[in-house]
């Protein structure tokens, strides 16, 4: 039996145990496992494994009789009285002129017995049929297992350039869960061109990037968009089917779901949030969006004037999302046309909101139908998406996708929340393309430390979650003894505007607490967080030292990570630290989301966000 049969997948395991509800010997080709003798032998009453013995016991022994199974009292091979009432005394009895049955022991009782009951007959024959629809819903269940399994498909987890590290789990075991929402343009095949149009377009783009933010306790999750149209780096990456690789470049973040698959753009996705470890992915394309929209039955959304999005001179193609202003549920091929509208919102920007609109409504409306408690309702739905859905190969099993859904269930709609990347224009492209904006940062230091997004929960102890902890390891060498190379990286990305002598200052600071090697470096390096790692050659000892450095600055612990591109300790500053010298009092609160994300509380109406409509496209 496979291994990820185990607890919580929903189809006949027993919650909380690390093992299938059925006997695994059910599938086994031998008749003993089929029905097990009350009296703890294998083979039961006449219909148990075969031996040579003639009679059905699988190997048991009766006394005065080598190689019988013993009689049953009361039968006619106990001595009983037969069909015709025959026995012993009866040389015309149906077991045999000698009065005896095969199962006959000699010296035992004469005379008539009486005959088995009907009512034992029967409760013999209802254990047979019990023990036959076990076995059938165990085979059902089986091979309803299978046949899921069969509909996934799976692709390798990174294929790009990344240092991303696993967070560690906090004190009661657990970690935090990110997992990368894509939305493929692909028309690789019928459905897809019919449904995307444009039917001449190769490749596959990312047309939909969300990051699912699910914290260490479950207790909220954040959804972040990042437009499609955001210029960024993307690493070097090797397409894991071609095994082409392609160079690092600096471009639109949908290209690089072309250059290496899905593993690529979760690869540039960690490098652009500084490092926040992306778990897995999920891509879906135009087809799979009407299926899950059908099968989940639609989500309302709003609209402030009527809308239709055609095609124009200026902006040839459109949605043709065609809508009267007010509420509507949208599902199927009106879902798609609603997730992919962008020229009739404004921008793509004002698509990632009216995508977050949808999200929030269909979550609402699933936790309405109480779903996890009806379990036809939940295979069909899971059917449906692992036909839809193309997942990173670790959660490729229906056990791992199931116990993903279920994360899902407990967290309330006020602790779900959903916002865009903060952006700016483009310098290079001003009117078509986005970078990220300086506040960006303060999105993804809340996503790395694990803050909620919303004020909703219990607040915790500041500054707790940068709380130095005791480094097992060799002890730190003397501060004055370790180099650290201190990098201004506060412009953030290669457009922004740096905080100047940032590296120098902080730089001070160290040798200030008695580091006295510690030193700036010139050369430019934008980042969106502060980061800070050591050489992968220093092994135990070059991490206690980044330790020590990292102590000294109010960093968190579970920021230090090693690195084989660097020769010494080196500190970059980021955009989230462009002032002060206390790293940890930087991190932001709970709630302190930027102004410029067009935040959206999973608990509000549609309405309160209905989407404007450009003139252009009202009818």
């Amino acid at each position: 039996m496979r291994d990820d049969m185990a607890r919580g997948n929903g189809y006949g395991s027993a919650p909380g145990q690390g093992e299938p509800a059925w006997d695994q010997g059910l599938f086994r080709d031998d008749a003993r496992a089929y029905s097990p003798d009350p009296a703890g032998h294998q083979g039961g009453p006449g219909y148990g494994g075969g031996t040579d013995d003639g009679y059905g016991g699988a190997g048991t022994r009766t006394r005065g009789v080598p190689g019988q199974r013993r009689p049953e009292p009361g039968s006619h091979r106990a001595g009983g009285g037969g069909r015709d009432g025959g026995g012993p005394d009866d040389p015309d009895g149906p077991d045999g002129p000698d009065g005896l049955s095969p199962g006959h022991r000699r010296g035992g009782s004469r005379g008539r017995r009486k005959p088995k009951s009907r009512k034992r007959r029967a409760l013999k024959w209802v254990a047979i049929g019990t023990s036959v629809a076990v076995l059938g819903t165990a085979g059902a269940a089986f091979g309803y297992y299978e046949y899921l399994a069969s509909k996934i498909r799976k692709g390798q987890r990174v294929s790009g350039d990344t240092h991303a590290v696993k967070p560690k789990a906090n004190s009661n075991g657990d970690t935090p869960l990110n997992i990368l929402i894509l939305g493929s343009d692909s028309r690789a095949d019928a459905a897809d061109k019919k449904l995307g149009g444009a039917a001449d377009s190769v490749g596959e783009r990312a047309d939909v990037i969300m990051i699912a933010h699910l914290s260490a306790d479950r207790s909220n999750m954040s959804l972040v968009s990042i437009p499609r149209d955001t210029r960024v780096d993307i690493p070097k990456c090797t397409d894991p089917k071609t095994h082409h690789e392609y160079p690092a470049t600096n471009d639109i973040i949908n290209a690089s779901l072309a250059r290496g698959g899905a593993g690529c753009t979760l690869a540039t996705v960690q490098n652009l949030t500084g490092g926040l470890y992306i778990d897995h992915w999920l891509k879906i394309d135009f087809a799979g969006v009407v299926k899950m929209a059908d099968v989940l039955g639609g989500a309302q959304v709003c609209v402030r004037e009527n809308v239709d999005d055609h095609a124009t001179k200026a902006q040839p193609g459109g949605s043709h999302l065609h809508l009267t202003k007010g509420t509507h549920t949208v599902k199927g091929e009106q879902a798609l046309q609603w997730l992919r509208t962008r020229h009739a919102f404004g921008s793509d920007a004002m698509r990632s909101k009216a995508q977050h609109m949808y999200m929030s409504s269909l979550l609402r409306n699933l936790r309405s139908q109480d779903l996890f408690s009806n379990p036809g309702r939940l295979n069909d739905i899971a059917t449906k998406a692992m036909e839809a859905f193309e997942v990173s190969s670790e959660i490729g099993t229906p056990k791992k996708l199931y116990d993903l859904g279920m994360q899902l269930k407990s967290i309330p709609p006020n602790r779900t929340t959903m916002l865009t990347m903060p952006h700016i224009a483009d310098y290079k492209n001003p009117q078509a393309h986005y970078l990220p904006s300086p506040t960006a940062a303060t999105v993804w230091s809340l996503m790395r430390n694990d803050i909620p997004m919303d004020a909703n929960g219990k607040a915790k102890t500041p500054g707790s979650s940068a709380k130095p902890t005791t480094p097992a390891g060799p002890a730190a060498a003397a501060p004055a003894t370790i180099p650290v190379s201190v990098y201004n990286g506060t412009s953030g990305t290669e457009g922004g505007i740096p905080t100047q002598h940032r590296a120098g200052d902080i730089a001070q600071v160290l040798v200030t607490k008695g580091f006295a090697k510690a030193s700036a470096v010139q050369a430019p390096a934008a980042s969106p967080s502060t980061t800070l790692v050591y050489p992968t050659s220093g092994g135990a000892q070059g991490k206690s030292d980044a330790l020590s450095v990292a102590k000294a600055l109010g960093i968190p612990d579970k920021s230090v990570k090693a690195s084989g591109t660097v020769q010494a300790i080196t500190l970059t500053v980021g955009a989230d630290w462009k002032t002060g010298s206390d790293y940890a009092k930087t991190l932001p609160t709970a709630g302190s989301v930027p102004t410029d994300s067009d935040v959206m509380n999973g608990s509000e109406d549609p309405e309160k966000n209905c989407m404007e409509i450009l003139p252009i496209y009202r009818f």
